[in-house]
């Protein structure tokens, strides 16, 4: 049976899905428009204000690494704050590290466990009888899992009790997870800036994994542009910075006031993101955040590593949870406080749900392209050009896309080189499905929130690298 003739009985169905594919190409067209504009003026003020320091500071006055930082152990006593559930593979070559690498510290890391998590307080154990003067257990008074924030309060129950018994307080709080990668000057950076800011926040570099360069290397491309421009702006404009939960120090007076408000709990126990509301939190109470990009002696970034999720499954269970905290529960929970410059900045913070769904809608506009071509190629539909404004519309469209994938790639060849550079061009598609899935998940999660389902803490598997790990560059 052959082809059906130009304008025969199926050119009223193409005809049909011309107009669905025309419908949704302009929805998509100027979501991606309006969204590339936004991330362009970050891009702006980041360069405008690069090419100014440059010029005007660093022209006169060396960049400052950490051979100018005092010596470990000088600027006071340092807490950190390690919640573990179920981390019996990875939280003792973690806590080993740790004091290698923080030699001559007056650190002292409280991990949390639970009583029902067996293998996690054995391996806890391991290290902590080891050095009773660094390593302090504790135990939460309910069978876990509970949420992170839950177990966040109860090591500041601890550290109270021990800055009493000690009599003297700690200066900084530092966050980490149980599979941190930590870099040895750390805490000598977040030690001399933590008397004057309320929040120190250090990079966060995902480490490259050979065995999942698609999934887990998307995590590589979004941290290595968020955590040397779009943290950095959001500081620059005054803005709140919201803390990383990893690699981050609270001034111990500015986390001792948000704990005094809240019946002397400073972590929400009903967030899914903790550390990101306590940043802004910390903002909306006077305090200043930080981003502080510094290099050691050898020229490597003093930042935190960790390996993130490599299972397709994983990296859309942890973007879902982001979503719920930042964007969804977040916007009920924190509002929309503070002037312009926060509200643009918590905009950009709760558009993920809306930047999924345009992106969804650009792909079936795309698929939807394919039977149409096929069918005019055929001879079956004698297709149309494409109506105003859409030609209009996609030629900047199409120019902010690929200006938003250079950036892109020059910020992940700065952190990982040329490889991973390459690969995040093709990384983005990869990126933008996970995203779409998240989100779907997101509002599932969300809407049983909303009947009254219980948040929990909804954790993925954490490795810790086999042998030692070269810090960040």
């Amino acid at each position: 049976m052959g082809a059906p003739a130009k304008g025969g009985r199926l050119s009223p169905a193409f005809s049909a899905l011309e107009l669905l594919r025309n419908e949704l190409l302009l929805f998509a067209a100027v979501g991606l428009l309006i969204g590339g504009i936004d991330d362009l003026l970050i891009d702006l003020i980041y360069i405008v204000r690069r090419c100014w320091r440059s010029l005007t500071v660093y022209s006169r006055i060396p960049r400052m690494d950490a051979r100018s930082l005092p010596p470990p152990g000088a600027a006071g006593p340092i807490a950190v704050f390690v919640p573990a559930w179920d981390e019996a593979a990875v939280i003792e070559p973690m806590l080993r590290r740790c004091l290698a690498k923080w030699k001559g510290e007056q650190v002292r890391i409280f991990v949390g466990v639970y009583p029902n998590d067996r293998p996690t307080i054995e391996a806890v154990l391991n290290v902590a009888t080891q050095h009773p003067r660094h390593i302090q257990m504790v135990f939460n008074d309910d069978e876990g899992p509970t949420t992170k924030a839950d177990c966040l309060n109860h090591l500041w129950g601890a550290l109270r009790r021990w800055e009493a018994a000690e009599g003297r307080e700690v200066i900084a709080v530092v966050l980490h997870d149980a599979e941190d990668v930590v870099h040895k000057d750390a805490l000598r950076v977040i030690g001399l800036l933590a008397p004057r800011f309320a929040l120190v926040q250090l990079p966060v570099l995902p480490l490259a994994s050979a065995r999942s360069r698609w999934i887990s290397g998307h995590y590589c491309d979004e941290f290595a542009e968020a955590h040397a421009k779009s943290l950095w702006v959001r500081e620059l404009v005054g803005a709140a910075l919201p803390s990383a939960g990893v690699g981050c120090g609270f001034n111990r007076a500015a986390l001792g006031s948000i704990a005094a408000e809240r019946n002397g709990k400073p972590f929400d126990a009903g967030s899914l993101t903790e550390d990101y509301e306590l940043g802004l939190r910390v903002g909306e109470a006077g305090g200043r955040g930080i981003l502080v990009r510094m290099r050691d002696e050898t020229g490597e970034l003093i930042a935190t590593q960790e390996f993130f999720p490599d299972t397709l499954n994983a990296a859309i269970r942890q973007k879902a949870r982001w979503i719920v905290g930042i964007a969804l529960a977040g916007w009920d929970r924190l509002g929309w406080s503070g002037g312009w410059r926060e509200g643009w900045m918590r905009l950009r913070d709760r558009r993920s749900m809306l930047s999924a769904l345009v992106i969804l809608i650009a792909y079936v506009a795309v698929l939807l392209s394919g039977p149409l071509g096929l069918a005019a190629l055929l001879g079956g539909w004698q297709a149309r050009p494409l109506p105003e404004p859409l030609p209009s519309l996609l030629f900047p469209t199409t120019a902010v896309l690929l200006w938003r994938l250079l950036v892109r790639m020059a910020f992940v060849w700065r952190a990982y080189g040329p490889g991973q550079a390459l690969l995040s061009i093709p990384r983005n598609v990869m990126a933008n499905v996970i995203a779409i899935m998240a989100a779907r998940r997101a509002a599932v999660l969300y809407l049983g929130h909303l009947r009254g389902q219980a948040l929990a803490w909804d954790k993925t598997a954490h490795r810790f690298p086999d042998a030692a790990v070269p810090d960040a560059s």
